[in-house]
């Protein structure tokens, strides 16, 4: 499992250097690129499929960022879109200019994570409320050192590392946090790498950042999970399987998805690679520390591609705090 999280940063160098394009002119291909959040789930699948076929289909695995996956996406260049949120009212005109047609599939769920250095001994929880004055645009500039923050916390260089603008990830945080997607302060450390954003921190005492759960799983032993509480005053919670699943883990908490175009879709390799997705997802997803779906929602996921039910069950809006059940009772209606 450590190997998937770590091919994130390398992802896109070993699709260009596998064997030479002559490996690749000799296989059908599975094109798939977006979210560095989903990636590990995706990779780990395309691992094992590839396996199990023996050489006769290849599967290339991008990590542009859910933004990034979605403009290939739409202009017809990839099969399969990686997503840590929904597409977006612009990503769905954009495809439909194009002609796109895709099916929305939800694989797991995400507990977005805050973390911090192991040696910072102040930090034992945060708020909403504090995520905001440190990331709201207003901050910019401004909100410069952890006292001012908390007047509790040291007077120390508060150092910021987040995902960048094509981030779904991005997208997701600002909008639970400082209430619209996108908003947020420009001066800090972005990439689409998570593993970049796990470096800085691991190497800065005064450093926070946020990325998907599973990057913080792989890095336990150099990150410290930060519990967060919804309102100033209650307790923080811990992201975990559990708090996921009982909901308390919110606003972090977030379904991530595949976006499949249903023109791929006819193609023999990309239909098989669907079905053992959702065969093997939920497995997969637990092994990179994601929370899996019960079984009912992949089912349901293989009752709307073969019954061609296409799009999106969130009108181009991404929703904060949806839980698990939520999501799968609106989906069941798709």
């Amino acid at each position: 499992m450590k190997a998937r999280i770590q091919l994130a940063s390398v992802a896109i160098a070993a699709v260009a250097t596998m064997s030479g394009a002559s490996a690749l002119a000799q296989a059908q291909v599975v094109k798939i690129d977006g979210s560095s959040t989903v990636f590990p789930v995706t990779e780990g699948i395309a691992e094992d499929f590839q396996k199990a076929k023996k050489g006769a289909v290849k599967v290339t695995v991008g990590i542009s960022g859910t933004g990034g996956g979605f403009k290939k996406f739409c202009r017809g260049e990839i099969d399969i879109a990686d997503a840590s949120r929904p597409i977006t009212k612009k990503e769905m005109d954009d495809c439909k200019a194009a002609g796109i047609e895709y099916f929305e599939l939800p694989v797991a769920f995400d507990a977005l994570t805050v973390v911090v250095n192991p040696k910072n001994n102040f930090i034992k929880q945060l708020s909403i409320d504090e995520l905001k004055t440190m990331w709201e645009p207003a901050a910019q500039g401004k909100v410069m050192r952890w006292n001012q923050v908390n007047p509790a916390f040291p007077d120390a260089p508060l150092k910021l590392f987040g995902a960048g603008a094509d981030s779904g990830t991005f997208d997701y945080f600002t909008e639970a946090v400082t209430g619209k997607s996108k908003s947020s302060r420009g001066d800090f450390t972005a990439s689409e790498d998570d593993n970049v954003l796990v470096q800085g921190v691991a190497q800065d005492v005064n450093a926070i950042a946020f990325f998907g759960y599973a990057y913080y799983a792989e890095n336990q032993g150099r990150l410290k999970a930060v519990p967060i509480a919804e309102k100033a005053g209650k307790p923080g919670v811990s992201p975990s399987e559990k708090t996921v699943l009982d909901g308390t883990y919110t606003p972090l908490s977030r379904p991530i998805f595949i976006y499949v175009s249903a023109k791929s879709m006819a193609k023999p390799e990309v239909k098989e690679f669907v079905e053992y997705y959702m065969a093997e997802g939920a497995k997969v997803a637990k092994e990179v520390k994601y929370v899996p779906l019960p079984a009912t929602a992949y089912k349901t996921n293989l009752e709307h591609l073969a019954k061609g039910k296409k799009g999106t069950v969130f009108g181009g809006a991404n929703e904060v705090g949806i839980t698990i059940e939520s999501l799968l009772s609106r989906e069941a209606k798709l």
